[in-house]
């Protein structure tokens, strides 16, 4: 976890106004405010659209994918409850911004994206922040990256039918997956919990995300 300087900093204030959204929506973990203070969402939105860039939305971001409104990323990160230790395996990259975020509250990360556009821009975009700590792959996230498993904590970005025995395969003892599971049209967010052989299971909010393509997920 390393703390790097942000691009424009003159967009600090639009920054500041957000954390100050994700306060007043129940996010207390500091180490999350503060991850959210220092990365520019801005740098991974088309530009047309980038000065919407610090709402509380979801936006396209090509490619029939969108980027999350960022008190979901926030809830994700405050769920998982990291230490600044962790290893951590991101399924979906999408634009990179939760990638980011990440990267300012673990040690390690690998992300994992299918569609090839959307890691090249978001590629792009980590490599333009400076960013040392991220290792990524354009793939199947499905099946995990088991190269570099067991991980601490693993994010799920996309909505799956059921949760990806691959990366039950690949989280740690004590490790936490966190997971939409559902039909297409909405999901409730899993909180798994490894303890040995066995998962523990807790069903949290009602979501919705764009579905999770590939061999442990939906069919594209």
């Amino acid at each position: 976890m390393v703390a790097r300087p942000s691009v424009e900093p003159d967009l600090r204030g639009p920054r500041q106004r957000l954390v100050d959204v994700l306060r007043e929506r129940g996010i207390t973990d500091l180490a999350v405010l503060r991850a959210f203070e220092l990365t520019p969402r801005h740098v991974f939105v088309p530009t047309g659209i980038r000065h919407r860039a610090y709402e509380d939305s979801a936006l396209p971001i090509g490619n029939g994918q969108t980027i999350s409104q960022p008190s979901i990323h926030a809830r994700y990160l405050q769920l998982l409850k990291l230490a600044g230790r962790e290893r951590v395996l991101e399924i979906g990259t999408g634009s990179g911004y939760q990638t980011v975020l990440l990267s300012h509250l673990v040690d390690q990360v690998f992300s994992v994206e299918r569609v090839a556009p959307l890691m090249d821009a978001a590629r792009q975009a980590i490599q333009r922040l400076e960013v040392r700590n991220v290792s990524l792959l354009t793939g199947d996230g499905t099946v995990g990256w088991r190269e570099y498993a067991p991980y601490d904590a693993i994010l799920v970005s996309a909505a799956s039918p059921d949760v990806p025995v691959p990366l039950l395969e690949q989280l740690a003892d004590q490790g936490r997956l966190l997971v939409p599971v559902g039909g297409r049209d909405g999901q409730r967010l899993v909180l798994l919990t490894r303890r040995g052989d066995a998962y523990d299971r807790e069903e949290l909010d009602a979501v919705r995300f764009v579905p999770l393509l590939g061999r442990h997920g939906w069919t594209p």
